[in-house]
């Protein structure tokens, strides 16, 4: 069995006014061929990584550090949109007008928190000959998260609201 690995991305995200009184909250998950922080391997995710996971149409959380308990929102609410671009993995999610939701948007506009992870399994990867560098070429993506500390420091956006 194959365990979940988590990635950690730095972004500026961007956030606007939705009809519910919440926020709408835009980053990336994931940038390709962006080299991460040492794991202690370099690891870059390949153009594509993403496709057939998100093509399964398999339920996909946005959460709050990785804690399942602390859902933001979700593919199958369609509170939870993902779209993989030419940049990587796109993210945008309507969150919701409770606690969680309010303390995600403040703490993103104060910019105290920058950064997005994202859970997965590896479907297929490709290791360099000397073991340093791992590409993610498929990945069964799990969830996505709001979190603090990034394992990949290429993504950015704006925060606007």
């Amino acid at each position: 069995m194959s365990t979940i690995e988590k990635r950690v991305n730095p972004v500026e995200f961007e956030l606007r006014e939705n009809e519910s009184g919440g926020a709408t909250f835009t980053g990336y998950a994931a940038v390709f061929n962006s080299p991460s922080e040492p794991l202690p391997f370099t690891e870059r995710v390949a153009p594509g990584a993403f496709s057939r996971s998100l093509k399964s149409r398999g339920e996909v959380k946005l959460l709050w550090n990785h804690d399942s308990g602390q859902v933001l929102g979700s593919t199958r609410a369609k509170t939870l949109r993902l779209i993989e671009d030419d940049k990587g993995l796109r993210v945008e999610a309507d969150l919701p007008n409770t606690t969680l939701g309010r303390d995600t948007r403040e703490l993103i506009e104060r910019g105290d928190v920058d950064s997005m992870s994202f859970g997965f399994t590896t479907i297929r990867d490709k290791w360099s000959a000397d073991g340093e560098e791992r590409t993610l070429e498929a990945v069964r993506l799990h969830e996505v998260s709001i979190v603090a500390f990034p394992a990949y420091k290429a993504t950015a956006g704006t925060v606007n609201v």
